[in-house]
């Protein structure tokens, strides 16, 4: 008999009967693991009487709560593709989504009905129905449990199919490798239509058996609340919402004795922001994935935070980590170079394209797009994506390179770099940065002067209050090379 996923929440209802392994904050219910398979069963009852079967597709439409997650575990009981759609999205792209993906199933819930075109149940219920008999037919490590779609900044989105081993892969190394606990407790605040929101905590602290609070948004109310009320041992943000809690007057004086680290992703954190909570004995580790793989694939514990700022940290066990070329040739030291990762945590391919997941996906290994170089001590560092890169004078130059060291300094809280047209180097670097000292062009080539070769230095500055961000929190380059573009001509 093949080994069923969702095998681990079925043994915590037993091992960990009455703990609490929800805190939903929109409903004010504490859900013991008991309680949350009961509620898991009685949606897989509703959705099988509604016809759902293995290897369909239910689609759900709604901000964070609980049911994203009941319904999840749910489909994996019946063997069917649970897959949570952008709420941001207008109309017209969710139409998009949901004719490509054809669900068997519908669901929208609370204030967030649907206004499509399409002709699919869509099921909108304040509460569930109490259903109990099902006849379940689990998925197994082959079967895709989860669909997410990238976020389509430079294309069409493409849907991520999470398979039962890499969802357990990633949840079991987590633990292992971020030295994870039952009695670990988080906020989970980031949206569950990016992989951060169901594998960076949220997940993993199931398997173990610990607890996590559901939480609609981020806010840093709700953030010092739970740290202070539930005692938050551990809490994943990506830098914006770190520095967001740091400009709020209650960092200053909120009890943070119950935090044993923050995990940040998603971004470099900047030196001075890591400081200031070191000021206050708080710790960061920091994380590195993508959604096709992991998406934890790479660790940097607290120790290096500072000593090795900017770095993504060293690749964590389950990930076999190669650094190429363009010709397929691992590099060597400080030289940059594409990463590619090979493991049971990569991705069984996008959804009615794998033509397109197999131009990514050789011998093995996930070519990530991503280049990266790696130090003498075995500690990685992103330089920039393989399209960010631009060519200035004949010297290539490397975006989040150029960013990491501009965000060395301690008056720049983010940066970003993008390229513009230039008549007499074919393309030059435009550098966006927030802080509350107002910046020109020469005091930053200045700064970089002993950091970086000259080719490398932005030809044009722009301080921005703040930079736009997509929502998963990444730097929106998109809508800065857009402005570069205008600003520059």
């Amino acid at each position: 008999m093949k080994k069923k996923w969702i095998h681990f929440l079925e043994q915590n209802a037993i091992a960990f009967k009455d703990k609490i392994a929800i805190i939903d904050q929109r409903s004010n219910r504490r859900i013991s693991y008991h309680e949350l398979n009961q509620i898991v069963n009685q949606w897989a009852s509703l959705l099988q009487i509604n016809g759902v079967q293995r290897a369909d597709s239910v689609a759900f439409h709604s901000t964070n709560r609980l049911e994203h997650l009941t319904i999840l575990l749910a489909c994996s009981k019946l063997g069917a593709m649970f897959v949570p759609l952008n709420f941001r999205l207008s109309n017209n792209e969710l139409e998009e989504v949901i004719k490509r993906l054809n669900p068997k199933l519908l669901i929208g819930i609370g204030n967030n009905h649907l206004d499509v075109t399409t002709n699919y149940m869509d099921l909108n219920l304040p509460n569930i129905a109490v259903f109990e008999g099902f006849t379940p037919d689990y998925s197994t490590l082959d079967d895709t449990v989860l669909m997410l779609f990238t976020s389509g900044s430079t294309g069409v989105p493409k849907g991520v199919m999470f398979h039962g081993e890499m969802l357990l892969t990633n949840q079991i190394q987590t633990c292992r490798n971020w030295g994870l606990s039952s009695d670990d407790i988080t906020i989970v605040e980031t949206p569950f239509f990016h992989t951060g929101g169901y594998n960076v905590l949220l997940l993993p602290l199931l398997y173990l058996g610990g607890t996590s609070i559901l939480a609609e948004n981020f806010n840093p109310d709700i953030v010092f609340d739970a740290i202070e009320k539930e005692k938050v041992s551990v809490y994943f943000g990506v830098p914006t919402m770190f520095q967001m809690l740091l400009e709020n007057k209650r960092f200053f004086n909120t009890d943070f004795s119950s935090i044993r680290f923050f995990i940040s992703g998603g971004a470099s954190c900047s030196i001075s922001m890591i400081e200031e909570y070191q000021k206050k004995g708080l710790m960061f580790k920091q994380g590195f994935g993508l959604t096709e793989v992991g998406p934890n694939c790479f660790l940097l514990n607290e120790e290096f935070a500072v000593k090795k700022a900017g770095s993504i940290g060293v690749p964590m066990s389950h990930s076999e980590v190669r650094v190429l070329d363009q010709f397929g040739n691992q590099v060597g030291f400080n030289q940059p170079g594409e990463l590619v990762i090979k493991g049971p945590h990569v991705c069984k391919g996008y959804f009615n394209n794998q033509e397109a997941f197999f131009k990514t996906f050789i011998d093995g290994f996930f070519y990530t797009g991503d280049l990266v170089k790696f130090d003498e001590d075995g500690f990685y560092f992103v330089v920039g994506r393989l399209k960010d890169m631009y060519i200035t004078g004949g010297e290539n130059v490397y975006p989040g390179e150029v960013e990491k060291q501009l965000m060395t300094h301690s008056e720049i809280i983010e940066a970003a770099v993008v390229s513009v047209k230039s008549e007499k180097w074919g393309e030059v670097g435009f550098a966006f940065i927030k802080s509350d000292k107002i910046f020109n062009l020469n005091e930053i080539r200045e700064y970089l002067n002993t950091r970086l070769s000259r080719y490398k230095h932005p030809h044009y500055l722009k301080c921005l209050r703040s930079l736009p961000l997509l929502p998963n929190g990444k730097v929106d380059r998109k809508s800065l090379k857009k402005l570069a573009d205008e600003l520059s001509l």
